[in-house]
């Protein structure tokens, strides 16, 4: 005899759709205009800047850089809804995040220009750096939250991935000991639809991401991660039931990745303009900037303003980056090991000396 023993649901939510418009009432927390407000002001930030970093690669001044063109509402909402003492893991595309955290954008664009000083975050030293290895951040962020369990108190660890990631051994390991131990982790697919050229529907057989979640035995639901009400209130409920010692929630926040997957990349190649065309339509800064312009809080002044502001802070930012000397060749030694081993010791001191002898360049 066959019987189902066992049923599960994923939720799915938006607040706001592609036009701006409500399709539910607002959770109490956006009584806060502020951070409405202020959140938008990050989204067209980080778009701009998101533009110059593509510019000064495609100059020569930067290295490789992965875009986050249409997927600023996630990040952002990722920012504002940590709390200081938690912990970000973050993968590469978490710009908006990072930035809310505290990286200056000196130091993301000293890290895409191969500066290992760009991962020394002044103001959030405890965030783990970008991680470009798919997945394995999600590893290390099961390590903290463990440690955070182990020591009490009330931290949680935020980490995030895209959605191919989801099929690598270390996400399901990382989710299945965030199930087992009941660890204070919120992790945060950002669904863009591409894991670099393959294309969701032949990535994984899922319906969704969201349902990963089951097999942990941890909560998983689905959100529009355009709408950044809804990724947000998605997020902040996460962070609470993780301060409360009530477990890890697995996000899945849908989106689209309007630019190449990094700036090494020719998305033309194997998407059609008629889906980027589409996935315009439903990029989240037109989308909040409508609901702003709807409930008066925002004009074409404002707008105008806020352009020249940010792309002010943006011209001084990469004048500093530009501005900083480059270090020795030695310091490729400095960042590997807490005590540097014997045989890279040697390795070190040659290098000095050859360099030296050639006037501070590697022969």
């Amino acid at each position: 005899m066959h019987q189902n023993i066992l049923q599960f649901q994923v939720a799915s939510y938006r607040f706001l759709n592609e036009q701006g418009q409500l399709e539910q009432a607002l959770p109490e927390w956006t009584a806060d205009q502020e951070r409405i407000l202020a959140a938008y002001r990050t989204m067209v930030l980080i778009r701009n800047f998101d533009q110059k970093a593509i510019s000064l690669q495609r100059t020569g001044q930067l290295g490789t850089y992965p875009s986050v063109l249409g997927q600023e509402a996630i990040g952002t909402a990722i920012g504002q809804s940590m709390r200081k003492d938690d912990v970000l893991a973050p993968y590469y595309r978490d710009l908006a995040a990072q930035t809310l955290r505290g990286v200056s954008l000196k130091e993301t664009l000293l890290y895409w220009g191969g500066d290992e000083r760009g991962s020394a975050f002044e103001n959030c030293p405890e965030d783990l750096p970008n991680c470009v290895p798919i997945a394995t951040q999600l590893c290390h962020a099961a390590g903290v939250a463990t440690a955070f369990k182990v020591r009490g108190g009330k931290r949680a660890v935020v980490a995030s991935c895209g959605e191919g990631a989801t099929s690598k051994g270390d996400f399901l390991e990382s989710l299945n000991v965030a199930g087992s131990w009941q660890l204070p982790l919120v992790v945060v697919v950002n669904n863009n639809q591409w894991a670099i050229s393959t294309p969701r529907s032949v990535q994984t057989a899922s319906e969704s991401i969201a349902q990963k979640a089951i097999g942990a035995g941890i909560q998983g639901v689905q959100v529009d991660g355009n709408d950044y009400f809804a990724i947000s209130d998605a997020i902040i409920k996460a962070i609470a039931k993780a301060h409360a010692g009530k477990g890890a929630t697995l996000i899945e926040a849908l989106s689209y990745r309007l630019g190449d997957h990094t700036t090494a990349d020719d998305a033309s190649r194997y998407r059609t303009q008629a889906e980027l065309k589409k996935a315009w339509s439903r990029e989240p800064i037109q989308r909040l900037r409508q609901y702003l312009l709807d409930q008066g809080l925002w004009s074409e002044t404002l707008e105008q303003a806020l352009q020249a502001d940010t792309r002010k802070r943006i011209e001084q930012e990469v004048k500093a980056y530009l501005d900083t000397p480059p270090q020795p060749p030695e310091a490729m030694f400095d960042h590997l090991f807490e005590e540097l081993p014997e045989a890279l010791i040697q390795q070190r001191a040659e290098l000095i000396a050859n360099s030296m002898q050639t006037g501070g360049g590697l022969a």
